[in-house]
C-alpha cells in the first residue's frame, strides 16, 4: 500500500532495515520472571520493536505505577484509562528482578500519572533507592513524565540517586498535537529545571521520533533546544505505528539521514547520540555514560 504525502509517494511496506529478527525464546523467558513479581516493561505496553533483542541480552526497561495512561497521545501503545492504586510491593518487586538478573544498569518509566498530585515522583524515588540499597553495583536511569512540571516532584527524583534522568520531548513543536495534555515548552522547561537540580552528579537525556512529517532544520533546532537547557544525551529512532488506529507514518527515514543527525547532534556538543532506525530512548541505555565524551 502506498499513499501520496506532500507530492510524495510514500510506500508503507517496511523496508529492508526495518525487519528485525525476533528471539521468541528469550521473550518468553524474560516475560516469565517479570510476571512472577506482576511486574510489566515498557517493552512489552509499547509493542517495542527491540524486545527480542533486549531481553536475549537480559536487559528490560521497568514500568512502575502500573501500565494504564492518563493521557491518550495518538503514537502510543500504553492503554489509557483509570489507573490502579500505587502497589507499594512492586518496590520489592522490581529490586528482585534485578538482583536475580544481575543488572548493573537498570532504566525505570512510568505512564504519565496525573491522578497522582506528585505524578508518581515518590514512587520512582523509592523504587531506585531500594536498587541502589541492595544492589549498590548497579547504576539506574529513571524516564519519567513530565510531573506537570511540579518543583517538588523533580527535586524529588533527583535526589534519588538515579545517574540519568530521562524525560522525551518526542517530536518537533509543530507536531505537538500527537501528545496530548503536554507541551514542548513545558518538557524543555523540566529538562532545565532537572539539569539545574542536578547539577554535575545528573546527566538529563531525551528522545526524537521520525517519520512524523518533520523537516531537518525542525531536528536541528529541536537539538539547539536541548542543548540549551543543559540536556546533553540523545536517542533519535523511527516512529513505528502500533497498529491503524494511532498516527500514520509518513516516510520511513533512511540510515544514512539518521547519521547526519547523529554527526550534526555531536558536532552541536551533545555527548553521546544513539541514532538509527531502532534506537528507543532506553536502548542500548548503558551506552551513553560508558561513551560520552571524555570518557572514550
Amino acid at each position: 500500500m502506498s499513499v501520496v504525502v506532500n507530492q510524495k509517494k510514500v510506500d508503507f511496506k517496511k523496508p529492508e532495515w526495518l525487519r528485525k529478527k525476533l528471539v521468541p525464546s528469550a521473550q518468553k523467558e524474560m516475560e516469565s520472571l517479570l510476571g512472577e513479581h506482576g511486574l510489566h516493561t515498557i517493552c512489552q505496553e509499547a509493542k517495542c520493536p527491540n524486545i527480542s533483542e533486549c531481553y536475549s541480552k537480559r536487559n528490560a526497561t521497568f514500568l512502575i505505577l502500573g501500565n494504564i495512561c492518563t493521557r491518550r497521545c495518538t503514537y502510543c501503545n500504553v492503554h489509557t484509562g483509570v489507573p490502579i492504586e500505587v502497589d507499594l510491593k512492586e518496590i520489592e518487586g522490581v529490586t528482585t528482578s534485578v538482583l536475580k538478573l544481575g543488572l548493573r544498569f537498570v532504566v525505570i518509566t512510568s505512564p504519565a500519572r496525573d491522578d497522582l498530585k506528585d505524578g508518581g515522583a515518590e514512587q520512582f524515588y523509592r523504587v531506585t533507592k531500594n536498587i541502589l540499597k541492595e544492589s549498590p553495583n548497579t547504576q539506574v536511569e529513571i524516564l519519567i513524565p513530565d510531573f506537570k512540571a511540579k518543583e517538588e516532584s523533580l527535586q524529588r527524583v533527583v535526589d534519588s540517586g538515579a545517574v540519568i534522568i530521562g524525560h522525551n520531548v518526542e517530536t518537533v513543536p509543530s507536531l505537538y498535537h500527537i501528545r496530548r495534555n503536554a507541551s514542548y515548552e513545558r518538557s524543555l522547561q523540566v529538562l532545565k529545571r532537572l539539569k539545574e537540580l542536578g547539577g554535575e552528579k545528573v546527566k538529563t537525556k531525551s528522545a526524537l521520533m521520525v517519520g512524523l512529517g518533520e523537516t531537518e532544520e525542525e531536528m536541528v533546532q529541536v537539538f539547539k533546544d536541548l542543548l540549551e537547557v543543559g540536556c546533553k544525551f540523545l536517542s533519535i529512532g523511527q516512529y513505528l505505528a502500533p497498529s491503524g488506529d494511532y498516527e500514520k507514518v509518513k516516510e520511513f527515514v533512511k540510515p544514512e539521514q539518521f547519521e547526519r543527525y547523529k554527526k550534526i547532534a555531536l558536532d552541536l556538543g551533545f555527548d553521546f547520540v544513539h541514532s538509527t532506525p531502532y534506537a528507543r530512548s532506553s536502548y542500548m541505555a548503558h551506552e551513553y555514560l560508558a561513551n560520552q565524551k571524555g570518557s572514550l
